[in-house]
């Protein structure tokens, strides 16, 4: 028996799912929580894609008409919902390092930073004290006019820290997760 990653329930078969931009294996009460996702490997141990694949393929409207769980789930593989967070980039955890670094070596003060961006120039104080995130049109603007990257690139500083839960499901997300009190 596996924990489900959110709940902590007991579960003999998990779903993965992807919850803004994370993968979790939890249980059939969860999956609505997130985007279910689709195992990439034919050696799966579970047969619940390919079955459906196939089976839809070879046997037509049959398998659809005799059962309608399966049906549905092999449905929302194959169209698989889009989560927002599929078509973002991360931001960089040292972005405000970044931004701080490169208007220093330009030799610009965060006023004149802001005028060049046509911004506050409070918002620029924030965003170099790590205060507030930048939105994307202020982060297009830094990253043009003082040519650097915000965005994380492949696998972020914060990945390599987590070394995960181990089989049993020894960790729920409340577990790790931080609270801002």
């Amino acid at each position: 028996m596996v924990q489900c990653e959110m709940c902590g329930a007991e579960t003999s078969s998990p779903n993965t799912i992807k919850v803004e931009g994370a993968k979790l294996d939890v249980c059939s009460n969860c999956t609505d929580f997130g985007t279910e996702v689709t195992q990439t490997s034919s050696s799966s141990t579970s047969t619940k894609y390919s079955t459906d694949s196939s089976s839809s393929s070879s046997s037509g409207g049959q398998s659809s008409g005799s059962s309608t769980g399966s049906a549905s789930s092999g449905g929302s593989s194959q169209r698989r919902r889009s989560d927002m967070f599929d078509d973002m980039e991360e931001l960089a955890t040292d972005y405000d390092d970044r931004v701080r670094n490169a208007r220093e070596s330009t030799g610009l003060s965060q006023s004149d930073l802001a005028n060049e961006l046509n911004e506050k120039a409070s918002l620029i104080r924030k965003i170099e004290r790590g205060d507030t995130l930048p939105s994307d049109r202020v982060q297009s603007k830094l990253e043009n006019f003082l040519e650097i990257d915000l965005s994380a690139e492949g696998s972020s500083d914060g990945d390599s820290e987590w070394s995960g839960g181990s089989s049993t499901g020894s960790y729920t997300l409340g577990d790790v997760v931080k609270r801002k009190d």
